[in-house]
């Protein structure tokens, strides 16, 4: 008889390369580990379940992608460019700063790559590329490399899954996750400086400082949204997923009341958008979760304890390895993928070296948002070649640079663990 959790392996990788997507994949072959092992369904089952129930921290990913819908589809994004365009459009390579602001002001609305990429990512490519200004497929590449910095500021999507795995404090983990995103936005405005000096990129006709007061005056309900969002986590008013509904709530006041730009057949293709999205993304969970089950049964993570003491590994070194297998992986799988599957495993080894499992979590997000710009089948490659209109070899050429940049944020924040842990000790952290 073949071995259980072995066949299931290889029927994932199978099922995935025949096209069934990995949420599918992962049911369908951890069903037939269930059956192969001899044991009982309805207990895997009711497990899972009771799990569900008391997770309710998982509600607040569709009410986060329904905030980034709802934002994209009225103007409060074309607020927020205007207003990070009058903040640094007059400097050299002006556009590509506005570039890197928005992303790092959209990062506090939003807590995903993609909503970034697809959103603001689309008006900058185009604002940017008339006229000739800057080559089509440096702005794709610097859209694509700044979408990352979305999930690692506050709120982040993929945190959220981290905090549902590891049992972490979500509060503490978006803490944690506010300074490595301003260090990388600004290691990549550095950059942009140098490449625009090195390039000739155009100066931008600078807004007048009278216009600056209206221009801010008209974004701020937009500007406000994460102060409503956050501030209600760390005040202890609202729970993390409270406070994702909230926000939801007051983006789509913000643009129906105040803004009125949102019909009803905008308001339903909205829903229509974030429910496929939530769909998608909740298949993927449910596999990933059934696969979990699978994984604990066999004992894997003990065994990757046990082994992994035996090389009588520092905290640091711990560190080093995982960054490796994270960096690889995220070349080749998705990331939501990686957080659901390998991070389980990876955490009780973590924790019995001593590693802080924020300063982890953080890390290993970092990892997995650098994979989505990481040649060859990262995600977000793929999504701004189509809206770029770009060849991949063309957008890779041009997103290397930043691609070395993140990697030495990683590096920084991995080997200086206060990056993260300050602003969370700050409000009262013990790890």
């Amino acid at each position: 008889m073949p071995d259980p959790f072995l066949t299931c392996v290889l029927a994932i990788v199978l099922l995935s390369l025949l096209g069934l997507p990995i949420g599918h994949a992962m049911i369908a072959s951890s069903i037939l580990y269930l059956y192969l092992a001899g044991l009982d369904m309805g207990t895997a089952a009711e497990q899972l379940l009771n799990g569900m129930y008391t997770s309710y921290i998982l509600l607040a990913v569709p009410l986060f992608i329904l905030s980034a819908e709802i934002m994209n589809s009225g103007t409060m994004t074309e607020r927020l460019l205007r207003f990070c365009n009058a903040l640094v459009g007059r400097f050299r390579g002006g556009l590509a700063q506005v570039n890197v602001v928005q992303s790092i002001i959209f990062a506090g609305m939003s807590g995903s790559a993609i909503a970034d990429a697809a959103g603001t990512g689309k008006m900058m490519q185009k604002m940017m590329t008339d006229g000739r200004r800057y080559p089509p497929s440096f702005a794709a590449a610097l859209t694509a490399a700044t979408a990352v910095i979305g999930p690692i500021i506050p709120p982040s999507i993929p945190v959220v899954l981290y905090a549902l795995v590891s049992d972490a404090s979500i509060g503490y983990l978006f803490l944690g996750g506010m300074l490595p995103g301003l260090l990388m936005g600004l290691m990549m405005m550095a950059l942009v400086v140098w490449v625009a000096r090195r390039r000739g990129f155009p100066v931008e006709d600078p807004v007048p400082l009278r216009q600056i007061p209206a221009i801010t005056i008209r974004a701020l309900p937009a500007l406000f949204m994460p102060v409503v969002l956050l501030g209600g986590i760390y005040s202890g008013v609202t729970t993390p997923t409270e406070a994702a509904a909230i926000a939801a709530a007051y983006a789509f006041l913000i643009s129906a009341v105040l803004y009125r730009t949102v019909t009803l057949r905008s308001t339903y293709a909205t829903l229509l958008s974030s429910a496929r999205t939530t769909a998608s993304i909740g298949m993927l969970i449910a596999g990933a979760l059934v696969f979990n089950y699978v994984v604990t049964v066999e004992n894997i993570p003990r065994a990757l304890t046990v082994f992994l003491q035996g090389f009588d590994l520092s905290p640091t070194g711990f560190l080093i390895l995982v960054n490796l297998l994270l960096l690889v992986l995220g070349c080749l799988l998705e990331g939501t993928t990686i957080i659901l599957i390998v991070l389980p495993v990876l955490i009780p080894t973590a924790n019995a070296l001593g590693v802080d499992l924020v300063h982890f979590g953080i890390v290993c997000v970092v990892n997995i948002m650098i994979g989505l710009i990481t040649p060859p089948y990262g995600l977000l490659l793929f999504i701004m070649t189509n809206i770029g209109q770009v060849s991949l070899r063309s957008l890779v050429g041009e997103i290397m640079p930043f691609l070395y940049a993140m990697l030495a944020s990683l590096a920084l924040i991995t080997f200086f663990p206060d990056i993260v842990l300050f602003l969370p000790r700050l409000l009262g952290y013990q790890g």
